[in-house]
């Protein structure tokens, strides 16, 4: 029987933790040698989070026209009608 070996993600390499390491220290002296500008920057980026929020996550609550609970809430509108 054969074994197949297993390719090794490229973050697990000697490549990849050598970057994973620059970018921490990079991260670091970012945040301790321009603490007021990235503090400066969260708000904007708190404001551009909202409409991603909102055309990321509202694709799962059934508000297309398609909707199986659309029909359903319709039905008992016209119940309470009657």
């Amino acid at each position: 029987m054969q074994q197949e070996r297993q390719e090794q993600s490229w973050w697990r390499s000697p490549t990849g933790i050598v970057t994973l390491g620059f970018l921490g220290v990079a991260g670091f002296f970012l945040l301790t040698e321009h603490t007021a500008h990235v503090f400066g920057v969260l708000p904007w980026l708190l404001i551009a989070a909202c409409p991603l929020m909102h055309l990321f996550m509202h694709h799962g609550h059934g508000h297309g026209a398609n909707s199986p609970s659309d029909g359903a809430h319709q039905e008992h509108r016209q119940e309470e009608k009657q």
